[in-house]
């Protein structure tokens, strides 16, 4: 709205200082302040709401004292993090960007399949009984699909040569360059890492933080790869718009510092289902626009060992061998059972997020 307005009255000399809305930079800030103003002011009063009608986590066996505890805490919270970025990216983004609508449809749907759990959840009064996996797995599949179509359509933002490339970290050419193997690749990529951020979810502020390195890196990425010079200078492919997608990652990042504030421990609110669905659901379609499917296995390698931690407990373990194979799943929990505080689960997680965002940074340059 304010991109659009800018870019009209700019014209005119009065208005002439509007020009600053072509800069990707400003932009970028005035959505990050945007964001985190509006979480700020909402949260309060979207936490009371949820107390009034009784919107609150429900017990979940774990193993683990501490999660038990939780019961009773607001959930939800999603809602709050995913409309505070929508509402920031309406005022300061292009939203005639095929880039950045992907990203933001993405963001909804995961996010209303999200909601869906969260209610339903709320009326069994139980965390183990919302939405069935298969009917969650059949929504995220068909968004998958729908991506994949978008992307092979003539409506792509992508260019031509670049919509079925294939890159891995620290190589410049693609790997591959062929829809048959790709195209499934991105419809698998995008219901695991769509799911990541849900199984991470479970202590207070442990998702949130390492979800705003994820972002943040990925917003550098869009800057770069959208940007003729250092596209070309990084020997990158030039992704023409993809720049777009630094000011969405921008309000990302200021919603998600301002969520913290009250997801921290002791947390007053959680993200919930419709939170953290939604976190996954946009880092699967800001990877893939930008080609970086697997990068993500760097930076968001976080998520990738909880997801992996927990399959391979419930699937492999449990389901084909009978036993466990971990002391407990997902890994944070495991850590838990180790007899480390949530608090200091938490904050070593986040140090090694740090540490693989930087990591996933390196890659711009060492290939």
């Amino acid at each position: 709205m304010i991109y659009s307005l800018g870019s009209f009255l700019r014209r005119f000399e009065p208005f002439s200082f509007l020009r600053l809305v072509d800069y990707l930079s400003a932009r970028s800030i005035a959505a990050a302040l945007t964001a985190i103003i509006l979480t700020l002011f909402f949260t309060p009063m979207f936490i009371r709401y949820l107390h009034r009608h009784g919107l609150v986590d429900q017990r979940r066996d774990t193993g683990i004292v501490s999660s038990s505890d939780k019961a009773g805490t607001p959930a939800m919270g999603g809602v709050i993090v995913t409309g505070c970025v929508l509402a920031s990216c309406l005022l300061w983004c292009n939203l005639s960007n095929g880039y950045l609508l992907a990203v933001m449809l993405g963001m909804a749907w995961f996010g209303f399949i999200g909601l869906l759990d969260d209610t339903a959840k709320k009326r069994a009064k139980s965390g183990d009984r919302g939405m069935s996996e298969s009917k969650k797995l059949l929504l995220q599949s068909g968004f998958a699909a729908a991506l994949v179509a978008y992307l092979a359509s003539p409506f792509s933002p992508l260019p031509a040569n670049q919509i079925s490339a294939f890159y891995v970290p620290f190589v410049k050419e693609p790997l591959f360059n062929s829809p048959w193997i790709y195209f499934p690749i991105v419809f698998f990529f995008v219901l695991v890492v769509g799911n990541s951020v849900n199984i991470t979810d479970g202590l207070d502020g442990l998702a949130i933080v390492p979800s705003v390195f994820v972002l943040g890196v990925l917003g550098v990425f869009g800057y770069l790869l959208g940007n003729a010079i250092w596209a070309r200078y990084l020997n990158y492919p030039f992704l023409p718009g993809a720049g777009e997608l630094a000011v969405f990652s921008s309000a990302f990042v200021g919603a998600g510092i301002g969520f913290l504030w009250f997801n921290a421990y002791p947390a007053q609110v959680f993200m919930g289902d419709t939170g953290a669905l939604a976190i996954g659901g946009c880092m699967a379609v800001l990877s893939v626009v930008l080609k970086q499917e697997m990068l993500f296995v760097i930076l968001g390698g976080l998520f990738v060992a909880e997801a992996l931690s927990s399959q391979i407990q419930d699937k492999i373990g449990i389901k084909w061998l009978g036993r466990r194979i971990f002391l407990r799943a997902p890994l944070h929990h495991q850590m838990q059972h180790k007899g480390l505080a949530e608090t200091k689960v938490v904050i070593r997680l986040w140090i090694a997020a740090g540490i693989l965002a930087l990591t996933a940074l390196a890659t711009l340059k060492l290939r």
